[in-house]
């Protein structure tokens, strides 16, 4: 297995998906985008992973345009792909589903709950799985940080929602999967994007508590995504 990983703005890094690969010792390479780095051959990878960023899919950015090529590329080939917030959202309208504002911004610690596909799919229930107590949870916090959101596109699943956001994740045939929440990020991450929040002790509090379940959830995401 070879990692594409496409990096959209230089403070939303792969986190703990890079930490998790070099742990395993599977090979990636990470493209800085907004630097002006020129995407490498597709060829060379088997699996293509996408960050978020503050800017809309809908923006005149070349290189969400090229993300999106990437994205029917693999998916054409039944490669796997990996999207995350922006990323998610790429894969989304790359498929043919819209893109647009959601009813406000969803920002800090609350729950998703898995769907009935959610239930059935592999991968999102290792993710349910209590990383200590091994107790399945349907319904468990993750860090989100987003104002925009997507359809679920045709021939996808759709897998997990909050209260506010029906679309949370889905998956596009067996081996793409799109989170709208960021699975990726450090605690330290958090605290550094959200310095100027007006409820930054809160989100400080919730990642004291919430953080180190959460890290083990990513985990078993994945330990099965890849392999």
């Amino acid at each position: 297995m070879s990692v594409l990983i496409c990096k959209n703005i230089e403070t939303e890094g792969p986190g703990t998906i890079e930490n998790y690969l070099k742990m395993v010792e599977i090979p990636y390479r990470v493209v800085e985008l907004s630097a002006g780095e020129g995407l490498p051959d597709p060829e060379d990878f088997d699996t293509l992973v996408m960050m978020g960023g503050p800017m809309s899919v809908n923006d005149d950015v070349p290189y969400i345009r090229d993300e999106e090529k990437l994205v029917r590329d693999f998916a054409s080939k039944g490669k796997k792909i990996f999207g995350v917030c922006l990323g998610a959202q790429i894969m989304a309208k790359a498929l043919g589903a819209r893109v647009y504002s959601g009813p406000q911004q969803e920002i800090g610690w609350y729950d998703i709950e898995l769907t009935g596909d959610g239930l059935e799919d592999p991968l999102m229930r290792n993710m349910a799985m209590h990383p200590v107590v091994r107790d399945f949870w349907r319904r468990f916090k993750v860090f989100h940080w987003h104002g925009e959101t997507f359809d679920i596109p045709v021939g996808a699943v759709r897998l997990a929602s909050s209260q506010l956001y029906p679309n949370q994740a889905f998956r596009y045939g067996n081996n793409a999967y799109a989170f709208q929440f960021h699975i990726e990020v450090r605690d330290h991450m958090i605290l550094e994007w959200l310095k100027e929040a007006p409820d930054f002790q809160k989100i400080k509090k919730d990642t004291e508590n919430y953080y180190e379940e959460y890290l083990g959830r990513a985990g078993n995401f994945y330990k099965v995504f890849f392999t």
